[in-house]
This record gives structure tokens, C-alpha cells and sequence, in this order.
């Protein structure tokens, strides 16, 4: 067990090394930190096919694009599908969320995953909506998004 002058030696050399970073902190000697990383420019047809890709090896369902450009300013895509069970809902919208962390460094806002009914994932230009079968059926994003010719939305 080390006696108390080793200890208090100790304590005032982290005490000092403590204070040489705060004070440069202050001073911005050091530059400017920043807290996280910006994620890289990605392209929204880039970032499209990355996500169909997850939501293919997660075994998604009735996997539909549909493109917004020219529609909102929102996003440039919207692509809405299914997952078997609340289970299944909740790990496609986290797998994807984690790859595309992974791939791109992008954090992506998620909401309803708790629940494994319906889950958004906000990828900034592509929107992800995830749903168990009746849900789905129940809210009907497709009409209520579809142009009436249908040729903006595409199953993939």
C-alpha cells in the first residue's frame, strides 16, 4: 500500500497536469475541440442504396420507394416497409441506424422504437418508416404519398 507522501505526490501531479489543460482550454492554445465529427457529404441516391441494402440482409418486407425531390423539402426519398413482429420492427430500424453510424458517421434521429409498431428513422435526406403489416395497412403512407400515376414510388 503506498504511503500518504506518495499519495498526496501523486495527487498534486494530476492536480497539476488538471490545470495545464484547463488553462489551455481557456486560452484555446490548443484550438478549438470539437464534440463530434461531421459527417461526410453523402449523396441522397448513395445513402438510398446503403439503407435498401440493410432493409434487404434484415429481411424487411414490401419494401417501397418513394422519391420526394421536387415534392418536399424534407427529404429526397421516403422508403416504407414491413417486419414480420414488434421484435423484428425494432431490430431493422436499429441495424440500419448502426450501419449507417458505421458507413457514414451519420446519427440518425429514430422515434417509436419501444413500442416495435411503427419506427421512423430520420437519415436527413432519406426518411425510413418501419411497420409491423397491420399498422401499415391501418395509416396507408403509400396513397397518402403516391402521385396517382404511381411513377415516383417504386417496390423494391
Amino acid at each position: 500500500m503506498p504511503c500518504a507522501g506518495a499519495r498526496d505526490r501523486r495527487a498534486t501531479q494530476e492536480d497539476n497536469v488538471l490545470f495545464q489543460t484547463a488553462k489551455a482550454a481557456r486560452s484555446g492554445a490548443a484550438g478549438p475541440v470539437p464534440m463530434t465529427a461531421t459527417p461526410a457529404e453523402v449523396p441522397s441516391d448513395e445513402l438510398l442504396a446503403r439503407i435498401l441494402s440493410s432493409l434487404d440482409d434484415d429481411k424487411a418486407e414490401d419494401v417501397v420507394v418513394i422519391d420526394l425531390r421536387g415534392r418536399s423539402s424534407v427529404a429526397d426519398h421516403m422508403v416504407i416497409c414491413s417486419g414480420r413482429s414488434s421484435r423484428q420492427v425494432g431490430a431493422i430500424a436499429e441495424k440500419l441506424v448502426d450501419r449507417l453510424k458505421q458507413d457514414y458517421g451519420r446519427t440518425c434521429k429514430i422515434e417509436g422504437k419501444e413500442q416495435g409498431d411503427w419506427v421512423l428513422i430520420d437519415a436527413s435526406d432519406v426518411v425510413v418508416h418501419v411497420f409491423r403489416p397491420e399498422v401499415r395497412e391501418f395509416y396507408q403512407l403509400e396513397k397518402m404519398w403516391m402521385p396517382a400515376s404511381g411513377a415516383e414510388a417504386r417496390k423494391v
